[in-house]
């Protein structure tokens, strides 16, 4: 569906505030999710944004309704995953597995199917169905040494049913493959296996540290200089409420600009 220029503008740049905010700002990312919905609700890419917002706050219903919506405008499967795992968030565990059941998976790309299998041994754990979680992710793509997108998180959540079965040691030797392949820290790996080895992190910076409350004692302004202190900083307060106008009138061009 094609836009008015001016109003198509207005939507792309809400877009682009909500893939910048999703990792760092979920609630912000959903706040434009929101704008843009209300702008162009019959555009797919919009539903399917304010999908993953909804998504990234734990609203897993009306998440669920914004990938249903952008699926049935487009007729694509590939959300057909984390449409899953909001049944799984609706507490629905039942569901996500009927959907990996279903023929729409076999439509899935190779990251999607993959992506499948995390939901279904996600959605067995839920249901106290461990060591059926640990046979769903037991697959080729488990075993191939090749190093995919999806390779990290694979590996991760096989350590991490393992631990919960119990089979600690086999959980360190997955936990160990899955940061071998973590090149960018998208899991925790590292942190759990310094947990099986006992490694504990000890804050350096503890209440003794030289450079901390103590020093900035010290080195306090003496009572004689606080009067004359006063003057410098009314002057300073002043200047600062020069700045707080200058700052809302730009505040207020900013979010005219994208927020429109």
């Amino acid at each position: 569906m094609s836009l008015p220029k001016t109003l198509a503008e207005d939507v792309a740049r809400n877009l682009v505030m909500v893939a910048r905010l999703i990792d760092e700002d979920p609630e912000e990312a959903y706040a434009y999710a929101r704008i843009a919905l209300r702008l162009a609700s019959r555009v797919a890419a919009v539903r399917e944004a304010a999908g993953f917002a909804a998504y990234a706050t734990q609203k897993y219903a009306e998440a669920l309704a914004e990938f249903r919506a952008a699926r049935r405008m487009t007729g694509s499967v590939d959300l057909w995953p984390v449409m899953a795992d909001c049944e799984r968030g609706l507490g629905r565990p039942e569901r996500a597995m009927a959907m990996a059941g279903e023929p729409e998976v076999q439509k899935l790309d190779k990251a999607g199917q993959v992506e499948m299998r995390l939901v279904a041994a996600g959605a067995r754990r839920d249901m106290g169905q461990i060591d059926a979680a640990i046979v769903t992710l037991q697959s080729p793509e488990l075993a191939s040494n090749s190093v995919q997108s999806w390779t990290p998180r694979l590996r991760y959540a096989y350590a991490d049913a393992l631990l919960e079965a119990g089979r600690e040691d086999e959980a360190r030797e997955w936990f160990g493959k899955a940061l071998e392949a973590d090149k960018d820290g998208s899991t925790d790996a590292s942190d759990r296996l310094a947990e099986l080895d006992g490694v504990e992190f000890v804050d350096v910076l503890g209440d003794d540290d030289p450079t901390g409350a103590d020093t900035a004692d010290e080195v306090a302004p003496r009572d004689e200089d606080a009067s004359g202190d006063r003057d410098d900083e009314d002057d300073v307060r002043d200047d600062a409420d020069l700045d707080d106008g200058q700052d809302d009138d730009e505040d207020d061009d900013q979010d005219g600009s994208v927020k429109a």
